[in-house]
């Protein structure tokens, strides 16, 4: 099994959702040769949240602490509780993650970077792990393979801190004539690789990464543990950094989009899908294997960067049909790609309406794994494999989270996103939140936009939808 999951990806930034801004024929021949969904979401509009509930199976709101975390977070997930790849592995499985992480290292207070850092994902089911320890734009900018950080001199120790500055290293504030990429806004603390951070780092300067070759590098790993694992059950859960800000394509990639970099790192996504396809071709073990692609959240066009994401974007819409976008209530936060290819076992070139949520990807693998799960464990995670194999069975409800925590409820075509406090529009991102003092309900088969709260005009239907995400909030599991 291998789930590639990307990063602020939209449901519309790929071909085979029907954009003609770009191409992603590696993404597409997936779509031709499996299932694609037009209603799977994740489960909240930002990254820590998403990738928590996906490994847990349980929603992040029930957990204090799991918004978007600093980069010297501790560990989010608890070592007593099982998780996908911990389940996976009783099934039998290799399992790894390759890529991004952002669900927090070490105890509580933080890592010691100089140390073994754990705990970490060896410790909640992987049993091979090479990560960036949080994102590309925060400190530290490095890789961590295991328990340690890669190339580390010990005699040039990692100092990190998110409170104020550590060492004498130039920062974006203080030396903008140093970036090569400069920033918009909240990315302005220290410079690693000529482009200004969040927060401020020190030491680690054989360590550091450089951007334009993050994806070869991941990639690179991704394939060899691929190759390693080629004659036994293996789970691969490779979380890339594209297309994530800061948005630094390698050279083959840059310039080529005609859309920035941004555009740029969509062409480099859709190649480094296409080197996994290349390596199970060529193992002869394409039918074997169960491949998901999907995304964190929706679409964000300036994320702090000035890298022209906005002024070269065109006529392409990033969210496709959908209001908002990444940290939004409305469908453009949620509402991902989904694409599914497994030779034998879900047909070509289906397409399916059907409801499904990420946090569903635990009991339905359990499923397909033949492992039970404890009442104790992904307690919001629902055997969906039917679903994902294309027989067509709907989620009856969808619970959406916003970077804010308001929360919306699909059920059907109706939609009700339940009050919430906070700007209307984010003043950096210019992205719609969806937040409103008042209930918000949208028949998404009519206005699939969300642009007419028809709330007062269907008050039972309001009702209704607010007692069950009640319902569901109240509870400590919904499953």
């Amino acid at each position: 099994m291998i789930v590639i999951y990307t990063d602020d990806l939209g449901f519309g930034d790929i071909s085979a959702n029907g954009t003609t801004g770009i191409n992603t024929p590696n993404i597409d021949r997936i779509a031709k040769q499996g299932l694609r969904f037009t209603r799977a979401y994740a489960t909240s509009a930002t990254c820590t949240p998403s990738r928590f509930s996906l490994l847990t199976g349980k929603y992040a709101w029930r957990k204090t602490g799991t918004g978007i975390a600093p980069g010297d977070a501790a560990l989010l997930i608890p070592t007593d509780a099982e998780t996908l790849p911990g389940m996976l592995q009783k099934a039998g499985y290799q399992t790894a993650v390759v890529g991004k992480w952002h669900l927090g290292l070490g105890p509580q207070g933080g890592p010691d970077w100089n140390a073994d850092i754990k705990p970490g994902p060896l410790e909640i089911g992987f049993n091979y792990s090479f990560i960036m320890p949080a994102t590309a734009d925060r400190v530290p900018c490095v890789y961590m393979e295991g328990h340690r950080i890669v190339d580390l001199d010990p005699a040039d120790p990692i100092i990190v801190s998110y409170k104020e500055k550590v060492g004498s290293d130039p920062t974006g504030t203080e030396n903008p004539e140093l970036l090569k990429m400069k920033y918009s806004h909240g990315h302005d603390a220290s410079i690693i690789n000529g482009v200004s951070r969040i927060g401020w780092m020190s030491g680690g300067n054989k360590a550091r990464w450089i951007d334009e070759d993050m994806a070869d590098v991941f990639t690179s790993r991704a394939v060899n543990f691929i190759n390693k694992n080629k004659d036994k059950p293996f789970f691969l859960y490779f979380a890339t950094h594209d297309i994530h800000v800061p948005r630094l394509p390698n050279s083959r990639f840059a310039g080529q989009s005609g859309m920035g970099p941004r555009g740029d790192a969509i062409l480099q996504l859709d190649w480094t899908v296409g080197q996994v396809l290349k390596t199970l071709d060529s193992l002869k073990i394409a039918n074997n294997t169960l491949l998901i692609f999907s995304s964190d959240n929706g679409a964000v066009i300036d994320d702090g960067y000035q890298d022209q994401a906005a002024e070269l974007l065109g006529k392409h819409t990033p969210s496709g049909i959908s209001r908002g976008g990444k940290y939004s209530a409305f469908e453009g936060g949620t509402r991902v790609p989904l694409i599914l290819r497994w030779p034998g076992k879900i047909k070509a070139g289906t397409v399916s309406d059907a409801l499904f949520s990420q946090v569903d990807f635990y009991a339905s693998l359990a499923a397909l794994s033949g492992q039970a799960i404890t009442d104790s464990n992904a307690p919001d995670s629902f055997n969906s494999l039917g679903t994902l194999l294309g027989e067509g069975k709907s989620r009856e409800y969808i619970v959406q989270q916003s970077i804010n925590n308001t929360l919306g409820i699909i059920q059907g075509n109706w939609k009700y996103i339940e009050p919430g406090k906070g700007p209307a529009i984010n003043p950096q991102t210019k992205i719609e939140l969806g937040n409103n003092p008042q209930p918000q309900l949208y028949n998404l088969k009519n206005d699939s936009g969300e642009r007419d709260n028809v709330a007062h005009l269907y008050p039972k239907e309001v009702k209704k939808l607010s007692d069950m995400l009640k319902e569901v909030k109240e509870k400590s599991q919904t499953r």
